[in-house]
């Protein structure tokens, strides 16, 4: 079982539900208008299909939405990773206001609408009344097939991407040829002015740095010499008269023990201006009168700054500009090597037609089976001697998905040859034929809860009770949830729920609620289009529900 239980308030017409599903097979059965399909609506609006204001029941100021599943074990992994606790069932929540705003929880924690659809095809697998027009779309096509083969395109596409970049490439290095000769001598020659400078990162900064202690090193050596007569070697120096504040006190601390704080910290400054005179003197010995160096930076900045101005660039963008051009050197030179462009595009086609053949290979094994399947579902849907048949063919051109393009074909009775699903004349006929699909493909997904909605449509009588044995053998190993109008399909299911409709004041609502044997015998005669209430339509009814 995988849907446990479903609860909604104030969504559409249905003020409010709360409802608890059963595994196995379930209809949904009801008068028209009662609004059949409301649970599959609600159910797709839990898993991120588009919301508006008009889900939300009139006069409410919002809707309310609560599903809650069976947690798969393979969707364990991704809660953690996405940042959801993980429990024993996985509940999902959507409410929707009265003016369209949208918010969502995944067990309690918000969550995205994209996470809601990551969900969505794990948990249900729904197949709506007009399932057989995606049948004429090649990409729905190839998926069905590719999914009754267990096929994954995912390598084949990531090979076609690689293979298209390189054809890229080498057809737009063929073309330019011409153009990257001139764009290479351009970029070599520029480079080669820049290799005369050969700028580093920071230099420029560094230069000036330099530049600026060299240009006035007499006033600093001047400031150095003047700070240190101020410090120390003058009578009225800052050493002299510390030492000599100190010695005053030091001469009386032995009988006032307040001045050890004083003489503290006089000893202290006194330490400080003898480190500070040591540290001047230094910077007096290493710091000389440099013409010579002085010149050479002046000619380097020189450079640096004709330079700039030739490219019209601030001087220290220069180191970055020389790294550009080597890049874009490089990027030319191997655009003007054909060989090797050749020999990457060849070695990227090959990689592409391994995975090419792999696709082709497994699709022509699946698609006879695929078709043998459905044709024998067919018979069992009063399409004896029908036929139905996989066709590939060849594309001019691969693509992302491989060679092939899918087209289903169908003859609806013997002796007729093979057409286009989508020209099969007869509504009926592509109803049960996208039922038989339906019902073959179903089998092979991993959703644990299966959804028919009015699939059954167009068909009746014994077909309509094939139908029914159909999907209740599919509830044998999954639980299948189908909205019906056709009593022989209500009689085969496990259970069955009720949806009807009641005038409250000047508003219709709608509920929905199991109902026991002696209900479901009145809503088959119901169902039936006969008198419930009459005799003959009850033992017909009660016929259709005896095993």
């Amino acid at each position: 079982m995988s849907l446990r239980r479903i609860v909604l308030r104030d969504f559409v017409i249905v003020q409010s539900l709360d409802l608890e599903l059963e595994s196995s097979f379930s209809v949904l059965t009801g008068e028209t208008g009662a609004g059949k399909s409301i649970l599959i609506d609600a159910l797709q609006l839990a898993l991120g299909a588009r919301a508006d204001s008009g889900v939300v029941r009139e006069g409410a100021a919002r809707c309310e939405i609560a599903a809650e599943f069976d947690l798969p074990p393979h969707l364990a992994p991704w809660l953690e990773e996405q940042g959801f606790t993980r429990e024993d069932s996985l509940l999902v929540r959507r409410t929707v206001d009265a003016d369209g705003r949208s918010r969502a929880w995944i067990n309690g924690s918000a969550a995205t609408m994209a996470q809601l659809k990551a969900l969505a095809s794990d948990l249900v697998d729904i197949h709506g009344q007009h399932a057989w027009q995606s049948l004429t779309r090649s990409d729905a096509v190839r998926a069905l097939l590719d999914g009754f083969a267990g096929i994954d395109t995912t390598a084949a596409t990531q090979a076609w991407t690689q293979w298209r970049l390189r054809r890229k490439a080498l057809e737009t290095a063929t073309e330019r040829q011409s153009t990257l000769h001139q764009e290479s001598e351009r970029l070599a020659w520029q480079i080669a002015e820049l290799d005369k400078l050969q700028p580093a990162d920071g230099e420029w900064e560094e230069l000036n740095s330099q530049h600026s202690r060299l240009a006035n090193a007499q006033a600093l050596l001047d400031a150095a010499n003047a700070a240190t007569l101020a410090l120390e070697e003058e009578e009225s120096s800052a050493a002299a008269l510390i030492h000599r504040a100190l010695s005053a006190l030091q001469a009386q601390a032995g009988i006032e023990p307040q001045f050890n704080e004083p003489v503290q910290a006089l000893e202290a400054a006194l330490a400080q201006v003898q480190d500070t005179v040591h540290s001047l003197h230094q910077y007096s010995r290493r710091t000389d009168l440099d013409p010579a160096s002085l010149a050479a930076l002046d000619e380097r900045m020189g450079l640096w700054m004709s330079l700039a101005r030739r490219y019209r660039r601030a001087p220290e963008e220069l180191a970055a500009l020389h790294a550009q051009w080597k890049s874009e050197l490089a990027g030319v030179d191997q655009a003007l090597d054909l060989a090797a462009l050749n020999a990457a595009e060849r070695e990227a086609w090959q990689a592409f037609a391994a995975e090419l053949q792999t696709l082709s290979k497994r699709r022509q094994q699946a698609a006879p089976k695929l078709s043998k399947a459905v044709t024998e579902t067919m018979q069992t849907l009063g399409l004896q001697g029908g036929r139905f048949e996989v066709a590939l063919q060849k594309l001019a051109e691969p693509q992302a998905h491989g060679w092939e393009q899918v087209e289903f074909l169908v003859a609806g009775h013997a002796g007729v040859s093979p057409r286009p699903v989508g020209k099969v004349a007869s509504g009926g006929e592509l109803s049960r034929i996208a039922l038989a699909i339906s019902v073959v493909t179903s089998q092979l997904g991993q959703a644990p809860t299966l959804i028919f909605d009015e699939v059954d449509s167009g068909i009746g009588g014994a077909v309509a009770h094939t139908v029914g044995q159909l999907l209740r053998q599919l509830g044998q190993d999954r639980q299948v949830l189908a909205v019906t109008h056709l009593p022989q399909v209500a009689a085969c299911a496990d259970h069955h729920l009720l949806v009807s409709k009641q005038l409250q004041g000047p508003q219709t609502l709608s509920t929905v609620a199991p109902i026991t044997r002696d209900h479901r015998v009145v809503e088959l005669a119901r169902m039936l289009g006969g008198n419930e209430r009459s005799e003959v339509s009850l033992a017909h009814a009660r016929e259709l529900l005896t095993p």
